[in-house]
């Protein structure tokens, strides 16, 4: 398989969405440490614009399952000179307090699937002629409520082991560019917050240590697969 291009050639670019805070601003950190070139966005266009400070990216606030706003996020990609790495981190953890399967609102469990499933996909179609000319890389960010059962967690869970299935499935279709769908395990964030509360959520790993761990996975540039961190 193919190298990523080197970081003492031309700067390499990547896309980083919900990279306002937690992982995705952690790994812009991370990226930025390294050389990278960033394109970054989230919903958030405040918080989205400090990181794009703190980073030096260029920084395309919007919701990325708007389909327009995922055409402005390839357009950008493109006019940097092409996509070397994408990282499908926005996510919504759906349904709070986490319910029960017997009560999920079916609303609230479709637009789970909206933004954990059907725009990752959508943002690697808009994007993935780019990635193919530059024997690039996708890093979709999943859980391991993809694979264990825990009781609150069916609706996040079931949008995450559907996201694993597309990652899978496209890693056997694109085998010119990397795929991986990255298990980070559970990190001080507020999404963790707002699913089991203040006091425990402070107990995980930081974001940071993560981060370093998925840098450091692009730059190895193992096999395509299910990684967990």
């Amino acid at each position: 398989m193919a190298e990523l291009t080197s970081s003492a050639g031309p700067p390499r670019t990547a896309l980083v969405t919900g990279a306002s805070r937690g992982l995705g601003l952690a790994l812009a950190r991370a990226l930025a440490a390294g050389g990278w070139r960033l394109i970054i966005t989230a919903r958030g266009a405040a918080e989205l614009s400090r990181a794009a400070r703190e980073t030096g990216a260029t920084a395309i606030a919007g919701d990325v399952a708007d389909p327009a706003h995922r055409a402005r996020l390839a357009e950008a990609a493109h006019a940097a000179g092409g996509l070397d790495l994408l990282v499908n981190n926005a996510s919504t953890l759906g349904a709070v307090p986490l319910p029960s399967l017997a009560a999920y609102p079916l609303d609230e469990l479709g637009e789970a699937f909206r933004q954990n499933v059907i725009a990752p996909l959508g943002l690697i179609q808009a994007t993935l002629r780019g990635l193919r000319e530059r024997r690039g890389a996708v890093v979709n960010i999943s859980s391991d409520a993809a694979v264990g059962a825990y009781e609150g967690w069916g609706g996040y869970g079931a949008t995450k082991a559907a996201l694993d299935r597309l990652s899978h499935v496209l890693a056997v279709e694109e085998p010119d560019i990397a795929v991986w769908w990255v298990d980070p395990g559970e990190m001080k964030t507020r999404m963790l917050a707002d699913a089991v509360g203040e006091e425990e959520a402070a107990k995980a790993a930081d974001p940071a240590t993560t981060a370093a761990f998925l840098a450091d996975l692009v730059e190895r540039r193992p096999d395509s697969g299910r990684v967990t961190a």
